[in-house]
């Protein structure tokens, strides 16, 4: 799967919506290490790929503690390079 098959895709925790990836943030191999995610609550947070179980049509976490807030997001966002931004 790669990142593009991502975007869009509603980021649930036991059925409940709790956002959707707006972005990928991937290494400098081109690999993805976290989504960017756009929550209910309008702010946009980051889940580590170990803490996503990518499922069929949607992408599942164990707990809303798995995404964590702006800040974080910003620190990997500055080291990696996102899906959406241009090369």
């Amino acid at each position: 799967m790669n990142g593009v098959d991502l975007l869009n895709r509603p980021v649930l925790m036991r059925g409940i919506e709790l956002g959707r990836v707006v972005d990928v943030i991937l290494d400098q191999h081109e690999e993805p290490i976290g989504l960017d995610v756009l929550c209910g609550d309008e702010e946009r947070r980051f889940v580590p790929m170990a803490a996503a179980r990518i499922r069929e049509d949607d992408v599942e976490v164990d707990s809303p503690l798995a995404m964590l807030e702006s800040e974080q997001l910003d620190f990997y966002r500055s080291r990696g390079r996102t899906l959406r931004s241009p090369d």
